[in-house]
């Protein structure tokens, strides 16, 4: 049976396919008779139109790239559901990848994804990338990109992030002040811009409050596949390290769990020997036992907020009228928990 198209539509009835293309999007220049036929033909033939073709009136596909480094992490799944509950409602269509937190794997679907004619890329950048030539041959295109979270600040298009240095500076402040002097830190991955920032942030908080910075007590996670096996790994081998450290603020929270959960096995009490402070906070911190203490990181709110600034900017390009990009930021709360001590 021959595959139903524009280009079989316009054979059997006899009219070019771009006047088919034309009557199946009601164009006001196609008469009603012949709208009728090729609607009533495509019905037929059960004709379903591709999902990545340009609209020839409003040169868009609807479609929209969403490139997330580890898309069953807890915070990336919240950032998820905010993006498709607005596209859903402005009929955009979301096609979801998974980086792996490889550079070279998000460059190979940034080009899959340009090929299929998406209207522009929503994106957290991997771990691994350094380089940004692929980004910016995005832009080179005048394809819409918004990065969130994970973003490289020297790519000129919006973003949408919290203040991770000023978040990390407040986790550790909360330790500072239940009583902890010293303080160690398990961060993220050497390269993300967010991990940078909140181990700028525990460091100044211990800088500010005459507290020195000791590099010994600084201990990276990769923060992939294996984050709670990582949180288990660096507690056991912080134990060896140090008899003294009595605080902890790690990079997520899973990490953290994975430490409280080691030193439960090594007899350690959190919060009367070590005070622990996540960041994000996952549904596990709120029933893990100690629950524990982290940053409340809004990512339904991020992801809001990222296609809210997308959509904003494909409007204004087809009024002719484009915005520059933007940075939003957004607010970031403590949320004390079980896991660090009353003052």
């Amino acid at each position: 049976m021959q595959k139903a198209s524009l280009k079989f539509i316009s054979k059997t009835l006899g009219i070019s396919v771009a006047t088919v293309s034309k009557a199946l999007n009601d164009y006001p220049d196609v008469s009603k008779k012949t709208r009728d036929l090729v609607c009533n033909l495509a019905k037929e033939l059960n004709y379903k139109p591709n999902s990545f073709a340009v609209n020839l009136r409003t040169k868009e596909s609807k479609t929209i790239g969403l490139i997330i480094p580890v898309i069953v992490h807890y915070f990336f799944s919240n950032v998820i559901e905010g993006i498709l509950k607005e596209a859903e409602n402005e009929g955009y269509l979301v096609i979801i990848l998974q980086s792996n937190d490889s550079y070279e794997l998000e460059k190979k679907q940034i080009n899959l994804l340009i090929s299929h004619g998406v209207d522009g890329i929503l994106m957290s950048l991997a771990n691994e990338t350094a380089n940004y030539d692929h980004l910016n041959a995005v832009l080179a295109q005048d394809k819409t990109l918004v990065m969130f979270d994970k973003i490289a600040k020297i790519v000129k298009c919006s973003k949408i992030i919290i203040d991770d240095r000023n978040a990390a500076y407040k986790a550790t402040q909360h330790l500072i002040d239940s009583g902890c002097k010293r303080i160690a830190h398990f961060r993220g991955a050497l390269l993300p811009q967010n991990s940078i920032d909140r181990f700028l942030g525990y460091k100044k908080a211990l800088l500010d409050n005459n507290i020195p910075y000791d590099a010994s007590l600084v201990y990276i996670c990769e923060c992939e596949d294996k984050s709670f096996e990582e949180g288990q790994k660096n507690a056991k081998q912080l134990l060896k390290d140090h008899d003294d450290v009595d605080g902890i603020f790690i990079n997520t929270d899973l990490i953290a769990i994975g430490a409280i959960n080691e030193f439960r096995k090594q007899g350690v009490r959190i919060p009367e020997d070590i005070s622990i402070v996540g960041f994000s906070n996952w549904f596990m911190s709120s029933v893990t036992s100690p629950s524990l203490t982290t940053i409340n990181q809004p990512g339904f709110e991020m992801g809001q907020k990222a296609f809210h600034q997308f959509h904003a900017e494909i409007k204004a390009i087809k009024d002719k009228n484009p915005i520059p990009p933007r940075t939003i930021t957004l607010e970031t709360d403590l949320v004390k928990r079980e896991s660090t001590k009353d003052f």
